[in-house]
């Protein structure tokens, strides 16, 4: 009967030990670090989270991945055996990120207790900002806060004008004049004349009707600096050109052309590097007068585009033919041809060329 006893005895003390977890454990010593304030100039901040493997296999770290790039983690690749310690680093860079951030560090792990998510946590203060800060670009001895002048949406029949702030960061004085001045932009320094460490804006009035185009343009003018012209001296001139349809009566609106399209989607599967795809699409006035079609331009050199006219008559349809040219493409292509019409309701219409270029 004692040795039943015994048995019994051993068996309850054995159980427990049979039902142990063998599988590894990730235990961190914190999950959140907390760096205070610091300074935008004193550069990267970094932080060490120490683990310890508190389970009876081997702990593998397989992924850690930050919840934005401004945080780049570091850890422990090889195995750490139990009992064992291993760490996890992010690093905060700071710059060009001013003001409090909170930021969380994925682990990834062969641990019973699945991913760990890790946080840190600051305030960075900003360094002074200097002159090259708020006037990024050099031409000789003056700067400018962008190279380009960006009028966004104009209506065709406006004329508007954009400020370039600029400043003389030289010793002697500026003459400000400028080049290639395309005939629908008007353009002066204000003053013409920046004294020593004297700011300035340069004034450009935009006139859409003498540019007499649809959709996104681009245009570039020189400057001469103290009579000087290099070749970094120079402006883009940017401006999404719209009918202006503001005008128009209800009974208009009403009569107005309607533009509709067969497919808006070329898709031409697979091609080999070099090969050529053609397509047409059909574009349809459903409308009540003539549809005009103001301009069609493709993405890129490789879509070459024929509308057979330029005029489509209420219940009449036009073909556009798109050939695309692969050569020195390869991968996933995602081209587009851009209708301009004036189509009150659809005055700009996206055709997609679709497809994958593969090398023979």
């Amino acid at each position: 009967m004692k040795q039943i006893l015994v048995l019994f005895c051993l068996a309850g003390l054995l159980t427990p030990l049979s039902s142990q977890t063998v599988e590894p454990k990730i235990s961190f010593d914190t999950q959140e670090h907390e760096f205070g304030k610091f300074k935008e100039s004193d550069g990267k901040v970094t932080y060490k989270f120490e683990f310890v493997n508190t389970g009876a296999s081997d702990l593998i770290v397989q992924n850690v991945t930050a919840s934005c790039g401004c945080t780049a983690p570091r850890w422990t690749r090889e195995p750490v055996p139990p009992g064992g310690k291993g760490f996890v680093a992010a690093t905060y860079n700071p710059a060009g990120r001013p003001g409090s951030f909170r930021k969380y560090v994925t682990v990834v792990s062969n641990s019973n207790t699945g991913s760990v998510r890790l946080t840190i946590a600051g305030e960075v203060e900003p360094k002074p900002r200097t002159v090259e800060d708020d006037y990024r670009y050099a031409m000789g001895p003056m700067r400018l806060k962008s190279n380009h002048l960006a009028f966004g949406n104009l209506k065709n029949t406006q004329n508007t004008e954009k400020q370039l702030e600029v400043i003389n960061t030289s010793e002697e004085r500026v003459e400000v004049e400028f080049d290639r001045v395309p005939k629908h932009i008007t353009i002066r320094a204000e003053p013409a004349s920046l004294k020593p460490g004297e700011k300035g804006v340069i004034v450009a009035s935009y006139n859409a009707p003498a540019r007499n185009d649809w959709g996104f343009v681009i245009d570039r003018m020189g400057l001469k600096i103290n009579g000087v012209s290099e070749r970094n001296y120079s402006l883009v001139i940017s401006a999404n050109i719209e009918e202006d349809f503001s005008t128009m009566t209800a009974d208009q609106l009403a009569n107005a052309p309607v533009l509709s399209v067969d497919d808006p989607e070329f898709k031409f599967g697979k091609i080999n590097q070099g090969d050529k795809v053609e397509h047409t699409y059909v574009l349809s006035n459903s409308g009540k007068t003539d549809l005009h079609i103001r301009k069609v331009k493709a993405s890129c050199g490789c879509t070459a585009v024929q509308p057979e006219k330029r005029v489509v008559a209420p219940g009449e349809s036009v073909k556009i033919k798109t050939v695309f040219n692969s050569a020195g493409k390869v991968g996933n292509q995602n081209k587009t041809v851009t209708i301009i019409t004036n189509d009150p309701k659809k005055s700009k219409m996206i055709l997609w060329v679709k497809g994958e270029v593969v090398k023979s």
